[in-house]
């Protein structure tokens, strides 16, 4: 049971990057059951293609520990993390890292390949994966389908015909 509340406190941090118009990705780091540090995808607000959730997240643990080894932590995040954010979390040396929905194009946790298996690097971060899954992959999946909508939208009406076109101005009086 504390897997799914850590990564409800992750939907929840990922539902202040959707209210920003960002992609809705959040992150908590947990030490002794306890959140130390939460995170949401910020890159196109802050203009750093470093600020995923993740990387928010491990920073401001790193901050509150004043430490950038993170030993015994755990990170839940809702969606599978990137090379990134997995290559942060193996040098902040994380304990494990629990994930909801699985990203098939740039998941690096075991849908494109799995970085934390490999032997030969010199630490292993244990994964939990799917907690929530649901969850988190609808809240992407709506996301999503909200911009596409608005953009069909935008461009309906960019398209529309101005209906005034080619008829006289209104004077008032009848012709």
């Amino acid at each position: 049971m504390p897997d799914q509340e850590f990564m409800r406190q992750a939907l929840e941090q990922a539902q202040h990057a959707w209210d920003l118009g960002e992609v809705p990705v959040g992150a908590v780091v947990v030490k002794d059951g306890v959140v130390i540090a939460r995170g949401y995808n910020q890159p196109i607000g802050q203009h750093d293609p470093s600020a995923h959730a993740e990387i928010v997240a491990l920073r401001a643990a790193a901050a509150a520990l004043g430490n950038y080894r993170l030993p015994g932590c755990e990170l839940y995040v809702t969606l599978e993390p990137c090379l990134m954010c997995s290559g942060a979390m193996m040098h902040a040396r994380l304990a494990r890292v629990v994930y909801g929905a699985a990203d098939p194009k740039t998941g690096v946790c075991g849908s494109v390949l799995d970085l934390f298996e490999h032997q030969q690097l010199n630490h292993h971060t244990t994964v939990t994966r799917g907690v929530l899954a649901d969850e988190c992959s609808a809240l992407l999946k709506s996301f999503f389908a909200a911009r596409r909508a608005a953009a069909s939208a935008a461009r309906r009406a960019a398209s529309t015909p101005d209906d005034t076109a080619g008829t006289p101005p209104d004077t008032g009086t009848p012709e």
